[in-house]
């Protein structure tokens, strides 16, 4: 179910609260954009979103923030092949679909893999947080 945006964004501040993370200006738009996003922005395509609302928006102040906000789990790094890393907000398990041709990223939801037992010799390496499966292939797009 997704939160309304006051909602989210009060869930944003207190998580915020608990890590002992100051929720500055910069902070609060940036997970905001993030936040109301319909695809998995790069740190650029946030930047260039805020920066007309913000002048003084640095592009490393965005990598910085994310890269701190992925590393609390207050959002999600969707992990890639490539270098380029692409960020969510999501209440949800899901799973990603990724283009190669054009790099669209599609959230879909998999409960058998989600429900599933990972094998005992993954189990006895440690504390397992979470499952996430990558896709790779070429949309109908790409393939017309």
């Amino acid at each position: 179910m997704k939160l309304t945006m006051k909602n989210e964004l009060d869930a944003f501040a207190e998580a915020c609260r608990e890590k002992d993370l100051r929720l500055t200006p910069q902070r609060l738009e940036i997970f905001k954009e993030l936040a109301q996003a319909t695809d998995h922005p790069t740190a650029e395509t946030l930047h260039q979103r805020l920066i007309q609302g913000m002048p003084t928006l640095s592009l490393d102040t965005v990598y910085r923030t994310l890269g701190t906000f992925a590393n609390l789990g207050l959002v999600n790094k969707v992990e890639t092949s490539e270098s380029q890393a692409y960020f969510e907000v999501s209440q949800v398990q899901h799973h990603h679909l990724i283009c190669r041709k054009c790099k669209e990223i599609i959230d879909f939801q998999w409960q058998y893999i989600d429900n599933a037992a990972l094998p005992e010799e993954v189990n006895s390496w440690g504390k397992i947080e979470r499952k996430n499966i990558v896709v790779y292939g070429t949309c109908h797009k790409c393939l017309n």
